[in-house]
């Protein structure tokens, strides 16, 4: 606990048990020297404390002039005590008791004078803390390319080119700002995009924006004008409570409630498509309900992600509900992300082309195709029609290549952006997965 140098007899105590074994040494060649013993040892045990230990050929060496006294016998050697040794054994053991005694004593001496200065120490600490705050938010705001915002009364929100300062450090790729815009009459976002788009990225992106200016940081943005909000609420991702006996759904259900009960009109809410743990129609249901129960009764600041395609008629029936989606385009069967988000409805929820990312069988993608056509067809109605039976399975099954999956995963390599040592990794994966298929 204490410092070397703080007190004298503390450090002359250490000194003596923590410098024991250059002690030992010494007395080692003094003794090998004295008593002409080249292989005299000079060790310690618990049971039998300091000793000096002669191997049983070296015996007859020993004179009484030496002033050796038998301690203990081994196989082959053995072990002397000396007065001298003794008397140091003595003050070894005791300083080391001594010196935690000593330490002790001087701690709560420290304690009793830091007692009279607790005003003035806690007082250091608060500024201390609070300047290493600035300075942490000052060093992020130039390393991080951060603007000041502008926070006001207002319920308009305005982040333009708004980035997330976590993303963006870990990306190989740039990131891809986005602005942020709420007008005073716009409630709730209501935001579709295909998976992996960066519809939760850009949920956050407003999330961090609010809580960074409102503890006085700068944002990631290149221009943001806010307003103060007075809880946030989110409920992004998907998490269960096993030991509690709770579902994902159930958590979920939970978390969204929370929000309502809490939430007023100057809260912002996160809600990350809500409603997808349970059927489809019970799903988009619920999710409907929460969106029209906020535009209603609440009035909070909402951005809402959904893959509810159905849900974005809603903006010809809520006036204060607008809807953005994020860009996405279709190449062949797969798709490129473009992270850009726009007005309106997402065309697509692309889940079939994230699915052939994935390298799924061919011949599955195809059935999903199908499938998905029938059920546009129907309008879901009807459920799946008996003309696809396992006949078009086995057929579909029949006409897929057994490697197609590879072919097309080199298909969609950028050889010209890949570096050697990528490529020739894949190379390897490549060769291994044919390997494992024969």
């Amino acid at each position: 606990m204490i410092k070397e140098g703080y007190d004298e007899t503390l450090d002359e105590l250490r000194d003596v048990h923590l410098n024991i074994s250059e002690w030992l040494e010494n007395l080692q060649k003094s003794e090998r020297e004295r008593t002409g013993i080249k292989n005299l040892k000079v060790g310690y045990n618990r049971v039998f404390g300091y000793y000096i230990e002669v191997p049983k050929g070296q015996i007859k060496h020993i004179k009484d002039e030496f002033g050796y006294t038998r301690k203990q016998t081994l196989a082959n050697a053995e072990r002397y005590i000396t007065e001298a040794l003794k008397e140091k054994e003595k003050i070894i053991l005791s300083s080391e008791e001594k010196s935690v005694r000593r330490e002790h004593e001087l701690f709560l001496d420290l304690r009793e004078r830091a007692a009279d200065h607790i005003g003035v120490l806690q007082k250091n600490a608060e500024i201390i803390s609070e300047i290493d705050m600035f300075l942490s938010l000052a060093d992020a705001s130039e390393s991080l390319d951060l603007i000041r915002p502008e926070l006001t009364e207002e319920r308009r929100i305005e982040v333009s080119q708004s980035r997330h300062p976590v993303v963006e450090q870990v990306m190989d790729a740039p990131f891809v700002p986005n602005d942020i815009e709420m007008s005073d009459d716009i409630d709730i976002l209501l935001i579709t995009g295909p998976n992996m788009s960066g519809k939760s990225t850009y949920m956050r992106q407003l999330a961090l924006n609010a809580i960074m200016a409102q503890i006085g940081s700068f944002v990631p943005a290149s221009q943001a004008r806010l307003p103060v909000f007075d809880k946030l609420f989110t409920r992004i991702g998907a998490s269960d409570d096993l030991i509690s006996g709770k579902s994902t759904f159930m958590v979920e259900m939970l978390d969204a409630n929370h929000a309502i009960q809490n939430a007023t009109e100057d809260s912002l809410i996160l809600f990350d498509e809500i409603g997808r743990g349970t059927s489809t129609y019970d799903g988009m249901a619920i999710a409907q309900a929460i969106i029209e129960y906020i535009h209603e009764r609440i009035g909070a600041k909402t951005l809402f992600s959904t893959h509810y395609h159905e849900l974005t008629d809603l903006e010809n029936h809520l006036e204060h509900l607008k809807n953005i989606h994020v860009a996405a385009e279709e190449e062949g069967d797969s798709i490129r992300f473009l992270h850009k988000v726009e007005p309106g409805r997402a065309k697509s929820s692309y889940g079939i082309n994230v699915a052939s990312l994935a390298d799924l069988p061919s011949s599955l993608i195809k059935r999903s195709e199908q499938i998905l056509n029938e059920l546009e067809r129907s309008n879901g109605a009807q459920g799946l029609n008996n003309d696809f039976n396992l006949f078009n399975i086995e057929h579909l099954v029949q006409e897929s290549h057994p490697y197609e999956d590879i072919a097309r995963a080199i298909e969609r390599l950028d050889l010209d952006e890949m570096k050697p040592i990528e490529a020739l990794t894949t190379l390897y994966k490549l060769k291994e997965d044919l390997k494992n298929r024969r």
